[in-house]
């Protein structure tokens, strides 16, 4: 699939979801934010899909946000809706049952913010700038702050987003916004090693398991101790398990097949 502001497409066992909208640093649109939600529908369906991987086009900017040269601010009604349909996306990311990867080509700014925090894993250039600039426009972090608290300590959090400063990308993996940054030149080689290796897993192990991390994060600690040991018995009583630990036993790598 391919469309203006969006583009999806399967390389492998891996499915590439890229916001094309480079003129505009890839401002995220009312049209992409829909592509994207049907991107990731496809992806969750396609089983040859086993993890996907969230980037930008060009190489100046991974998301610089809300594109704000659209009509917002004009229309109550129509700017719910718009809000609505990416806190629909910021939450199907989130809890998105496959592994997820954002490769961080640029700029990573407000909610470019959302979609890297809500994604498992994030790499980036060790020259990219982040941030929540909204608060220098008028506006506030309102969707991704859910996400911002669940990643950031708090004091950091809120100096982030009442400042509204760019920080480089060794500040934000101080906070844990990513998980790693790379030179430069060497991005696509390490996003790719990730994906890679996320390939081979047990597609799964990896989808119940993160749906009981999901799950299991809202509760109490002994009740949430109590409903993993449960999640996995289901694990375990995987064809994908049986396989992995006889590979392990047998010293050869395993053969997942997803049951």
């Amino acid at each position: 699939m391919q469309e203006k502001d969006l583009i999806y497409e399967i390389k492998g066992s891996i499915a590439w979801i890229t916001i094309n909208r480079t003129a505009q640093r890839n401002a995220i649109s009312e049209q992409a934010i829909e592509l994207f939600l049907n991107a990731l529908e496809q992806a969750k369906k396609d089983d040859q899909v086993r993890v996907v991987c969230i980037t930008g086009s060009g190489d100046t900017a991974f998301c610089s946000g809300a594109d704000l040269g659209a009509s917002m601010g004009k229309n109550a009604e129509s700017d719910q809706s718009v809000f609505q349909k990416y806190a629909d996306l910021l939450f199907t990311l989130s809890t998105f049952p496959k592994p997820t990867v954002a490769k961080i080509n640029g700029y990573c700014l407000a909610g470019g913010t959302g979609f890297m925090l809500a994604s498992d894993i994030v790499i980036a250039r060790n020259d990219t700038k982040f941030g929540t600039p909204e608060v220098n426009v008028g506006l506030f972090p309102m969707m991704i702050g859910a996400l911002i608290f669940r990643n950031v300590p708090r004091k950091k959090a809120m100096e982030m987003i009442l400042l509204g400063n760019k920080l480089s990308a060794e500040q934000a993996l101080e906070m844990g916004m990513l998980t790693r940054i790379v030179p430069y030149e060497q991005l696509d080689e390490h996003v790719d090693q990730v994906l890679n290796q996320l390939s081979e897993k047990s597609p799964i192990g990896m989808k119940i398991g993160k749906q009981a991390f999901i799950d299991a994060e809202q509760k109490p600690l002994k009740e949430a101790i109590d409903f993993l040991s449960r999640k996995l018995v289901d694990v375990a009583s995987t064809e994908d398990a049986v396989e992995g630990i006889t590979a392990f036993l047998e010293k050869r790598p395993p053969a997942f097949k997803g049951k």
